[in-house]
């Protein structure tokens, strides 16, 4: 059982997009996720869109010939995005913090293990493979607060929380990894 990671740049990526949606639907469509197969279709077609970023990564887990994982990242352009989950970004983090602590980072925008593999060390490697070269450093992600085990695995990975959710336990959450500078600035967590 052998297990490779590869770094992928540009459309390229394109050729797995099958073997991506079906470890998607694996990761996503399950607890505590629980999304439906429109969001695999729905991440599909972002992925023909994303692979023409600035700054586009991705990384893709194989183990004998079985594509069993992937990351997928680029640079976080200027103005900051208004699309899916940054809006509540922007607004946990503030104007200035957003521009200053995310835009010109790299953003992480998908991280997906088949729950076969999971525990095996593949996420961080993936995770590494899309951050290695982060400009100064400088990534960041967010997730859900539904995501307890994720929540962990990047905290346990030196990823730093910056924002806190709603009071009623919903909504996302921005980390910012090991190396980002501001990781330090950020208010202790409540």
């Amino acid at each position: 059982m052998t297990c490779g990671i590869r770094v992928h740049r540009g459309p390229g990526v394109l050729a797995y997009t099958e073997a991506l949606r079906s470890v998607y639907v694996d990761a996503f469509c399950a607890p505590p996720w629980n999304e439906d197969e429109e969001r695999a279709t729905e991440f599909a077609a972002r992925l023909r869109v994303d692979v023409g970023r600035p700054g586009f990564t991705a990384a893709t887990a194989v183990r004998d010939g079985e594509l069993v994982g992937f990351a997928t990242a680029w640079t976080t352009p200027v103005p900051f995005p208004t699309d899916r989950c940054h809006p509540q970004a922007a607004a946990g983090l503030g104007a200035g913090r957003t521009a200053d602590w995310l835009c010109g980072a790299r953003g992480i925008d998908e991280l997906a293990v088949r729950r076969a593999d999971r525990g095996s060390g593949l996420a961080g490697g993936l995770l590494d493979a899309v951050t290695e070269d982060a400009p100064g450093g400088r990534a960041w992600l967010l997730t859900s607060v539904r995501g307890g085990r994720a929540l962990a695995f990047y905290r346990r990975r030196g990823w730093t929380q910056v924002t806190h959710p709603s009071p009623d336990g919903r909504g996302i959450v921005v980390l910012l990894g090991p190396r980002h500078p501001a990781r330090f600035s950020a208010p202790l967590p409540l």
